[in-house]
């Protein structure tokens, strides 16, 4: 068995995720946001965010800014980005699997955050390629996301990995033929990456 890619998910895997429910109950108590409504806003909106049909602004006018607000968007922006913190165990193991093998991101998240979080970190200087669900117009897990990775990679589907820390991602990675990884912590990642043959 030849493993020729890895996939790795952004959020969760090499970084905190982005805007979450963990996140997003941070910042809207920090500007005193009606949860309910800003929560059955972000409901209807977070798709069309997250499949790139919406900018991070467009997004904030339908969620907070419909309402007058003391603050501004620049302001609730950078409270957003704050919320990403590094994973630094799968960072550097990341790095290092990226000296001998082949890493690409495959990940839902909006154009804007997602643009923010590759700056920020580095997660360009080791990852060859970002597969974004903003830019492919797909979202995980929809089996058409990991094939159109692999097809960009140039990849068969049993000479990939996907790395991600959700089941439901992993599992769809399985049934288009990958072989999968669910992320609980940077040594277990590299254990189960070993079974595979990739060390």
């Amino acid at each position: 068995m030849t493993i020729r890619a890895l996939f790795f998910d952004i959020g969760g895997v090499l970084l905190s995720n982005g805007w979450d429910r963990e996140q997003r109950a941070v910042v809207a108590a920090q500007f005193g946001l009606d949860a309910t409504d800003f929560n059955e806003r972000h409901k209807l909106a977070v798709p069309e965010l997250e499949l790139g049909r919406m900018t991070l602004d467009e997004y904030l006018e339908q969620t907070v800014f419909c309402h007058p607000q003391t603050f501004t968007q620049e302001e609730f922006r950078a409270a957003m980005e704050a919320q990403s913190t590094p994973h630094e165990g799968a960072l550097a193991l990341a790095r290092d699997l990226a000296t001998r093998h082949r890493l690409y991101a495959l990940n839902n998240e909006g154009r804007d955050l997602n643009d923010h979080r590759i700056r920020t970190y580095g997660l360009s200087d080791f990852l060859l390629a970002f597969f974004t669900s903003s830019t492919l117009e797909l979202m995980k897990p929809n089996p058409a996301i990991y094939r159109a990775a692999l097809t960009l990679a140039a990849v068969a589907p049993h000479e990939a990995v996907m790395i991600d820390d959700r089941a439901q991602n992993t599992e769809a990675a399985r049934r288009v033929g990958m072989h999968a990884v669910r992320y609980e912590n940077a040594a277990q990642l590299r254990e189960e990456l070993a079974a595979l043959g990739v060390k």
